[in-house]
């Protein structure tokens, strides 16, 4: 190809490519110019961001769903991943977009032993309690009971996690210091095994992948958690199984430990406020919707959702209360 044909060559492309940008940004004959009242929602149309968790986990999952069923004329929800329960709270209170975060029902007393000066009871409020998730506590076969655990490295998982957060509280409460790691899931677990951690907490709902695999060659073992008084003001009492983990825990046996809520929080807003109005919408579609998300295509954990379940410590959304206490029949 000679210069000439080069040049005209590289002159088509060059126009096709801003006839192409033109065309783009040109305004819609039939919505009008692209200006910042066509790029906000509908009037009448909520939108909601809900902070929730990792990719990969069942946080996101659950928001999702919520995006899923919800999404219509009057609501868009938006579901976002989150990183841990501590941040989401902080999310929720500072960060522009947020009006909703998943959390572990814990995270008020974290923040009321950690950072007091932040009076969250009078902050946030929770729409409704989700599911149940299961410390577990695995440990070499060296340490028998959680008091072995003094002095000895127990991985939290990563700092700002959930389950660094109910660790925290939990070695706290029955004042056993222990010298916590903070590596993810898959290198801690190296780790044990390799004996350069003593233990190593997890929360999720069992059964639980990270310890499906495991056989009794790994020389691993549950530890048992004691239900405390003090412990029982924040969690609910739970048990692993064979049947959760048959490769574990004994047939005849079952290992005692402690299980912690997954929450749906909201900011406790002025209840004549624009902001108050939407959550409330909100909540009042969840609720009407609820059955919706027990359907098969739906996260299971839905199906062991109770709408009226009394969360101790925290204070309930004010239109989630009305709406409960205009059901008589609720879920």
């Amino acid at each position: 190809m000679n210069k000439k044909l080069l040049v005209q060559s590289f002159l088509g492309c060059w126009l096709t490519l801003m006839a192409s940008l033109a065309l783009a940004a040109a305004p819609d004959p039939q919505n009008g110019s692209l200006t910042d009242s066509t790029r906000r929602p509908p009037p009448g149309r909520s939108v909601l961001g809900i902070i929730a968790g990792g990719a990969s986990g069942t946080y996101i999952r659950i928001a999702s769903d919520m995006a899923s069923v919800l999404d219509g004329p009057d609501l868009r929800i938006i579901a976002m991943v989150g990183q841990g329960s501590a941040q989401n709270i902080n999310d929720l209170l500072y960060l522009k977009g947020v009006d909703m975060a998943i959390v572990q029902s814990d995270v008020l007393e974290y923040f009321k032993r950690h950072r007091s000066d932040q009076r969250l009871e009078n902050k946030i409020s929770y729409i409704t309690k989700l599911y149940n998730e299961e410390f577990h506590l695995i440990a070499t076969e060296k340490v028998g009971t959680l008091a072995d655990l003094a002095g000895k490295k127990v991985n939290f998982d990563v700092r700002g996690s959930g389950t660094a957060l109910t660790a925290s509280l939990l070695f706290d409460t029955l004042k056993i210091a222990v010298e916590p790691t903070h590596f993810d899931q898959a290198t801690a677990m190296q780790k044990l095994k390799g004996g350069e951690i003593s233990a190593l907490a997890y929360v999720a709902g069992k059964p639980t992948a990270l310890f499906e695999k495991l056989a009794a060659a790994d020389q691993l073992h549950f530890l048992s958690v004691q239900y405390t008084p003090d412990l029982m003001e924040t969690y609910l009492p739970a048990t692993l199984s064979a049947q959760d983990y048959p490769t574990l825990v004994p047939a005849d046996q079952e290992i005692r430990t402690i299980a912690v809520g997954a929450v749906l929080a909201a900011y406790h807003w002025n209840a004549k406020s624009q902001r108050y109005r939407k959550v409330a919408n909100f909540t009042n579609a969840l609720f009407q919707h609820f059955n919706e998300f027990r359907q098969p295509a739906r996260h299971p954990k839905w199906r062991e959702v109770s709408l009226s379940a009394i969360l101790p410590g925290w204070t309930r959304f004010p239109a989630a209360e009305d709406w409960l206490k205009n059901q008589p029949r609720q879920p």
